[in-house]
């Protein structure tokens, strides 16, 4: 890591309007996310009247949806190559960033701002495609962004837990402090182990050496 703090990412732009939209309190989009989620799931089956188990089907693979997207972000966005300057700011202040100061608490996620801007593009294409079914289904995306968020927060700034929690923590630790070209999915390493980007675990790697 470049950064001299871990936990203060200092000033990235010289405007204050643009600077104090880079920072957020981890409550303002886990409330509004999960207050949304739950909302559009309920609305679906308690005013559309779509039905409990559609609604309820559609809701969990909206969430496993999410998860892949995450992966795809992660990976090939944040992860981008920098092989210009523009790309490089780019990716530095989308995710460069949260590298040199993975304990900064308010720069753990994007503002809200951006991303009900990004909830209101997925959630308008889901109820294009999907018709009215399309909130149950962004319903459930859009926990599963919250629950994201809770995730990565938790990593961050919390030690593992001492039960089968602790994989997710040593999943996302090794991506940050052995190697970022693997370990890309944060709430799940499902999709790494589908696409073939599941680094090695250093620690046996040790142990074969040794």
């Amino acid at each position: 890591m470049s950064g001299t703090n871990v936990n203060d990412s200092g000033r990235m732009f010289k405007s204050p309007f643009l600077e104090a939209m880079t920072r957020t309190h981890i409550a303002i989009p886990l409330t509004l996310f999960y207050g949304t989620g739950i909302g559009a799931m309920c609305w679906s089956m308690a005013v559309l009247d779509l039905g409990i188990t559609a609604c309820i089907s559609l809701f969990l693979v909206g969430i496993i949806f999410f998860t892949w997207v995450e992966y795809m972000v992660h990976r090939y966005f944040y992860h981008m190559a920098t092989d210009s300057p523009r790309k490089a700011r780019i990716q530095y202040l989308f995710h460069g960033v949260h590298h040199d100061h993975p304990r900064d608490k308010k720069r753990l996620a994007l503002p809200p701002a951006m991303t009900l801007l990004v909830a209101a593009v997925f959630i308008g294409l889901f109820r294009l495609v999907l018709g009215e079914y399309g909130f149950a289904f962004g319903g459930g995306f859009l926990t599963g962004y919250a629950t994201y968020l809770l995730i990565h927060y938790a990593i961050h700034i919390h030690h593992p837990p001492k039960n089968f929690l602790r994989i997710i923590w040593k999943h996302h630790n090794i991506h940050h402090f052995v190697g970022d070209t693997g370990a890309f999915g944060v709430s799940t390493p499902l999709w790494d182990h589908i696409f073939g980007t599941m680094p090695a675990d250093p620690r046996a790697k040790k142990h074969v050496a040794g």
